[in-house]
């Protein structure tokens, strides 16, 4: 939890900052552009949107050989829905939120070292997650255009999820839970193009992200044990991009 508190400590000292006002920023918001009324993002505006993600993968029918053995099936899916919203408190600054849902499941069948332990094994994986996101949006008017904005946007999400993984060699079955709770706090800048008058796509890239889980873990029902991990991550993933439509109103 002393993580969870310097997080949100460091969440409110941002807030404060942007809220402040002041006449002569100086460098480069004191160089922005004004941003007029007939502009989406001018205050008292609202926006919303939402985005789908699905990601479908599996084997053919033939085997697939892999370093330390085969794969004879696999399938598996991992899908997300969120839906978020947010108020223009400022000029191009607004407070919001994202809620979502996601749902992985992998069934795969698999032999490992058949000249040594010759270990095969039929595993099912089913977790399910349902997050809260509260956010703070900034848009750049870096130039003269009603239709071109870089934001950034500074986040903390809120995460319960809960999980089953089953495997099952032939002579015994062996079933794993695990429940769990992620507080993440993350950066994310972006570009936001507007294709009509209300309505613009976006793109964003994690930029720094903060996390903490608090996982727990049963064994058949029986054994429990409870671990904490966090991870510190200051790289830029250019294949993970993240894209959505916006409508504003």
């Amino acid at each position: 939890m002393k993580f969870l508190k310097q997080v949100v400590f460091f969440f409110l000292i941002c807030a404060q900052f942007l809220f402040a006002e002041s006449e002569n920023r100086g460098g480069i918001l004191g160089d922005l552009f004004p941003v007029e009324k007939d502009e989406a993002v001018y205050r008292g505006n609202l926006f919303a949107g939402a985005t789908l993600f699905l990601l479908q993968g599996n084997t053919d029918e033939e085997t697939l050989n892999i370093l330390i053995g085969d794969i004879y099936e696999a399938d598996g899916y991992t899908f997300t829905a969120k839906v978020f919203g947010g108020y223009f408190v400022k000029d191009a600054m607004a407070l919001g939120a994202r809620a979502g849902y996601s749902r992985t499941k992998i069934d795969i069948d698999y032999s490992i070292l058949e000249d040594i332990a010759d270990v095969s094994e039929h595993r099912q994986y089913v977790k399910n997650g349902f997050f809260v996101q509260p956010l703070l949006k900034n848009y750049l008017k870096v130039f003269d255009s009603k239709n071109l904005y870089f934001f950034n946007e500074t986040s903390l999400s809120v995460e319960y999820s809960y999980g089953i993984s089953q495997s099952d060699d032939g002579e015994d079955l062996s079933k794993t839970r695990t429940r769990g709770w992620t507080f993440e706090f993350g950066i994310n800048p972006g570009l936001s193009i507007m294709v009509l008058r209300n309505l613009s796509f976006e793109t964003s890239v994690g930029l720094l992200g903060l996390s903490s889980t608090v996982m727990e873990i049963e064994e058949n029902g029986e054994t429990r044990s409870e671990f904490t991990y966090n991870i510190v991550n200051f790289t830029i993933n250019l294949l993970a991009l993240n894209f959505s439509l916006v409508t504003f109103f």
